[in-house]
């Protein structure tokens, strides 16, 4: 019987036992699908109603001293920010998030303010906490405007033009595409969980076909038949490799039907068209055999599933370092980073969502090395596959 031959049947063989396990298979395929597309629509949600609630609202913001500045204090509230009286402990109720942001007047303000001299107000807030982002900006932006008007009537009442305070104006132009800005949702999260779900997509069949089949005693049988070594290895991770592309496909046709059916903002960046999915297939498939055959390798030296399993924890944490790394240092896009795991699919699903595109070296360069990495573990798979205690349990 020849190695393909014996692939087939392996792979069959795999499949068809998962499909037993109906409540299993539908975990390992419709999970991700419905899970993701749900996370991206109920965060886009969310922060709709966040934006709804700090900006077109108004706000009540705690002040002290409110008494001796009456026309800032009506200014504020013409720009919706209402003025109300801060409770004793300010400091306190800052820090239990009782107020996002408080405003503190200057016992002297109305003094400086009578003889010219810049008026202090301070603005107190916790800059560690994201719900004080939107109140305490539109504070900002509320006392910046006041300010400037105030001192262009003071130079108009002195006789002096308010522009010879201006000596620049400053413009900017934002060279950001149209497709760019409407995937900044999706650059912030889709790579990583696209790279999750490709990289451990066939992690439960990887480990049930491997640790599972040694602890039920039922490897030694397989590796009794004259079958090639390398032919078993291969027809499980084909089978695992297929699981995981049917996963990861459902799951980018979930995002594409969820925002079809979105009617908010938010939801409608998931909108991705037919070939920008088949691109982000092509870039997945090296990483989803790199998982699967890095799996493969570490479940068949387990004795159980409970160790096999154990692996998941650091396996989880690996396709998120890049992103995290990205984030506290920003990288600038060279023909290096797609020769390195996880960072190159990184890369190129950002290119895929920014609409950016791709030449022909760093196809080369991405596919050599993804597929290259796999090859050599998939080789340690079947070295390991070998080891004639694989088929002793206990």
């Amino acid at each position: 019987m020849s190695s393909f031959a014996t692939l087939w049947i392996v792979m069959r063989k795999e499949l068809r036992d998962l499909s037993r396990d109906r409540r299993t298979l539908a975990l390992t395929l419709l999970l991700g699908p419905l899970l993701y597309p749900l996370l991206f629509l109920g965060m886009g949600k969310l922060a709709e109603s966040r934006v709804k609630s700090q900006i077109d609202k108004p706000l009540e913001i705690a002040t002290i001293g409110a008494e001796h500045a009456p026309n800032l204090v009506r200014f504020l509230a013409s720009q919706g920010l209402n003025t109300v009286a801060a409770p004793d402990d300010l400091t306190t109720a800052i820090r239990d998030q009782k107020i996002d942001v408080a405003l503190r007047i200057s016992p002297g303000f109305a003094k400086d303010w009578q003889e010219g001299r810049p008026a202090l107000v301070e603005i107190v807030k916790d800059s560690t906490r994201r719900s004080a982002d939107i109140p305490s900006s539109r504070l900002e932006a509320a006392l910046g405007g006041y300010s400037q008007q105030v001192g262009a009537l003071r130079l108009l009442a002195r006789g002096i033009d308010a522009q010879v305070a201006r000596p620049l104006d400053i413009a900017t132009q934002d060279m950001a595409t149209a497709e760019a800005k409407r995937g900044l949702l999706l650059s912030v999260l889709l790579p990583l969980l696209l790279i999750i779900t490709s990289f451990l997509g066939g992690a439960y069949l990887v480990m049930d076909t491997t640790a599972g089949e040694r602890e039920r005693q039922s490897l030694e049988p397989l590796l009794a038949t004259p079958a090639s070594r390398s032919a078993i290895v291969s027809g499980k991770i084909t089978a695992a490799c297929a699981v995981g592309m049917a996963s990861l496909l459902l799951t980018l046709l979930a995002f594409k039907l969820s925002a079809q059916l979105s009617t908010t903002g938010p939801g409608r960046q998931l909108n991705m068209g037919f070939l920008p999915m088949l691109q982000m297939l092509l870039i997945m498939t090296p990483m989803l055999f790199i998982g699967t055959s890095l799996l493969t390798f570490l479940s068949a030296a387990a004795k159980s599933m409970k160790e096999a399993q154990s692996h998941m924890t650091w396996l989880m944490l690996l396709p998120m370092l890049p992103s995290y790394a990205l984030m506290v240092y920003p990288l600038k896009s060279e023909l290096w980073q797609f020769a390195v795991p996880f960072l190159a699919q990184n890369q190129m699903l950002l290119k895929i969502i920014r609409q950016e595109s791709i030449s022909a070296q760093m196809w080369g360069v991405y596919l050599a090395a993804g597929f290259g990495l796999a090859a050599v573990l998939w080789f340690a798979a079947v070295r390991r596959y070998h080891q004639e205690r694989l088929a002793i349990s206990g």
